[in-house]
């Protein structure tokens, strides 16, 4: 192949300028970024040469070399893995996903230390060597290729690059960065091991720099040595040493490794730049052998709800890299979950299809969910700082536990405290989605699980805690959906209960809906939402009300069968409720009906939904509904009565404009 220039693909040059011009407050991200992608070749090379061994070309010893020529002004990363041919070298550094590309421009915030992340979150890390250089010369060859094979990319980062054949005796890439002039403090050993240290010491692949040692100055004049020096300075010495620990973090026992380089794996692993809330490393033996380092992080991810990207662990099979992103590995509802499983029981060409199939992996996973379920039952339980009477005992109502606390212990409470809150924030909706897919676990999901109710905005409210201070008498735990925390709390449907003083839970997740379909009841107390069947309160019924009610329903017979007449098509009946105070109607479906919230969601979603009639039930106190009967409007009165009540439960009246213009010629 002889020289050629190619430009970039458009996004890939203005991924490049945004780079250039915008992530330069945290520069010493791109040999994070370098390092991982020249191991990510070794990985590479190791699982191809599984299937064929010839790749190693008589070098099975996989490594990476950082070196740096203070003239020349250059910063070099040389991996001996699976290299690149001409084409792929077009291919991999001229051109991006462009989904990928543009996902990563929308998520740009302004801040630079947040978007410097995202570099190796949406695969863009070889990119990042411009934040430092001017240009980049990269040179490679892809094992099992002939030496004459070989191939350079040159590009100043502008619009295109420069792509030619050379010989290349050597496998591998090596990534050449011409620093610049603002960035020759990289070309020194002790900045660059700090750097390794700090982000890639957990690699466990070798990562080498060549030893220098002091060496004084020339003489000035050779003759007479007070005649002064030259200045001395530090020398290669044409040795090796390795500057990582070069064991995988997860091989090493747990005493051994520090909080700083648990935090520092889980961002490598994650791209995250914030702290993980809690891991837990664990060698697991018996049918089945394996080591798993889980990670629970304490912000979103921005592709959490994305369908199309895929979620998992990194697989490793005897220390061997298998594939990033094993689905099979942990429950689609714990996708948010970070880590490492290495197993020493499954097949070293084992497949997306075969880890499907496989008992050991399902031995895996069941152990994954269970150690991450107790993970997040242990923030759960520290989520509030214990209060501690003069005797010493931690009052068990704030805390979960009887347990004696000493002043150790409550440094490390106080450590947990208000985790299971921040997590709850950012992963309680996917939570949910566990009461639907995993039935085994289903208990310890609605432990879990939290809500805000009318005794509380924030989503603080357990079922445990709600059950621990029902009224005397009150035989359900009564909940309401709505699209929103204020929806929920003014709703119509709640007045009774506010009323006698009975707490709600309010859910306001768009998954709530779907996912109570699941749960019928918690440690042997039925749930009941209050926007469905009769407002029945059970013993905590007042009958006189009661009493009072059945009359007036007798009493407005007649109307009451005027008003389904006239919503026949709206309506499934009309009745007379004790669950308005304040409001003239409401709307409520049947126990065994679907929701009308339900409905709207799966229309929105452009799912089919089955037509949901409500029961409209009328307030007979309520000084609309008594002039109701015999007024000259009561069509129209009738029609904005039902369109008012489904209004205030969040929904939208079938045709806004009819609404508008009953309305309307009323006030005229």
């Amino acid at each position: 192949m002889t020289k050629q220039t190619l430009s970039f693909q458009a996004e890939v040059a203005q991924l490049l300028h945004l780079v250039t011009h915008s992530l330069y407050s945290n520069k010493e991200i791109f040999l994070r970024e370098l390092i991982s992608n020249a191991s990510d070749a070794c990985d590479k090379l190791r699982f191809e040469a599984i299937n064929d061994s010839g790749l190693y070309e008589s070098d099975s010893e996989l490594k990476v070399k950082v070196t740096f020529d203070k003239d020349a002004k250059t910063l070099t990363i040389t991996d001996n893995g699976i290299g690149m041919s001409a084409q792929e070298a077009i291919d991999h550094l001229g051109t991006i996903a462009k989904s990928g590309t543009k996902d990563f421009v929308s998520k740009l915030s302004g801040d630079q230390k947040a978007d410097s992340q995202l570099i190796g979150q949406f695969g863009v890390g070889f990119y990042s060597g411009f934040i430092v250089a001017d240009k980049i010369t990269v040179e490679s060859r892809r094992a099992g290729m002939k030496e004459t094979e070989g191939v350079r990319w040159v590009s100043g980062g502008a619009g295109d690059f420069e792509v030619e054949a050379i010989d290349r005796p050597a496998r591998g890439t090596s990534v050449i960065l011409h620093l610049r002039e603002d960035a020759l403090d990289y070309c020194s050993a002790w900045k660059v091991k700090g750097i390794i240290n700090k982000y890639s010491d957990h690699i466990s692949l070798p990562i080498q720099m060549e030893k220098e040692e002091w060496k004084d100055g020339e003489l000035i004049n050779p003759s007479d040595e007070k005649g002064g020096r030259q200045p001395g300075g530090m020398v290669k010495t044409g040795e090796w040493e390795t500057v990582n620990k070069a064991s995988a973090i997860w091989t090493r026992p747990k005493k051994d490794i520090t909080s700083e380089q648990y935090d520092e794996f889980y961002k490598q692993i994650s791209h995250d730049f914030e702290a993980p809330l809690a891991h837990t490393h664990n060698r697991v033996e018996g049918s089945t052998e394996y080591t798993q380092l889980l990670y629970i992080p304490g912000k979103a991810p921005m592709d959490l709800w994305n369908r199309e990207k895929k979620g998992g662990l990194k697989l490793y099979v005897k220390r061997v890299f298998i594939m990033d992103d094993a689905e099979a590995l942990l429950p689609t509802y714990l996708r948010f979950v970070k880590g490492v499983v290495d197993s020493a029981d499954l097949p070293l060409n084992v497949s997306r299809e075969l880890l499907q199939e496989s008992r050991d992996v399902k031995a895996i996973r069941d152990g994954c969910t269970k150690r991450v379920l107790s993970m997040l039952e242990d923030l759960a339980n520290h989520d509030k700082l214990p209060e501690t009477s003069a005797d010493g005992v931690t009052d068990a109502s704030t805390a979960g536990v009887t347990d004696v606390v000493s002043t150790e212990d409550k440094a490390e409470a106080e450590k947990n405290v208000g985790k299971y809150t921040k997590f709850y924030s950012e992963f309680g909706a996917v939570l949910k989605e566990g009461l639907g897919e995993d039935f085994a676990n289903k208990e310890r999901l609605c432990k879990l699980l939290r809500f805000a109710s009318t005794s509380s905005d924030s989503a603080s409210v357990g079922f445990a805690d709600y059950k621990a201070r029902m009224k005397e008498g009150q035989e359900a735990i009564y909940y309401i959906t709505a699209d929103t925390l204020a929806a929920a709390k003014n709703s119509p449907q709640l007045e009774v209960f506010k009323k006698k003083g009975i707490e709600v839970l309010l859910m306001t997740d768009r998954v709530d809906e779907w996912a109570l379909n699941f749960v019928q009841d918690f440690d042997g107390t039925p749930l009941q939402s209050v926007a469905k069947g009769a407002a029945d309160l059970g013993k905590l019924q007042d009958e006189a009300e009661k009493k009072a009610a059945e009359e007036a329903a007798e009493t407005l017979k007649p109307m009451l069968a005027k008003l389904k007449e006239a919503l026949k098509d709206k309506a499934e009946d009309v009745r007379v409720t004790t669950r308005l105070v304040d409001s003239p109607a409401c709307l409520v479906v049947k126990d065994d009906g679907m929701s009308t919230q339900l409905a709207r969601m799966l229309k929105q979603a452009g799912q089919a939904a089955p037509e949901v009639k409500p029961v409209l039930e009328v307030n007979a106190e309520h000084p609309l509904v008594k002039k109701l009967d015999g007024s000259v409007h009561f069509n129209d009165l009738a029609h904005i009565l039902f369109d008012q009540a489904l209004l205030a439960e969040g929904g939208m009246p079938a045709d806004p404009a009819a609404y508008v213009k009953r309305v309307n010629a009323l006030l005229v």
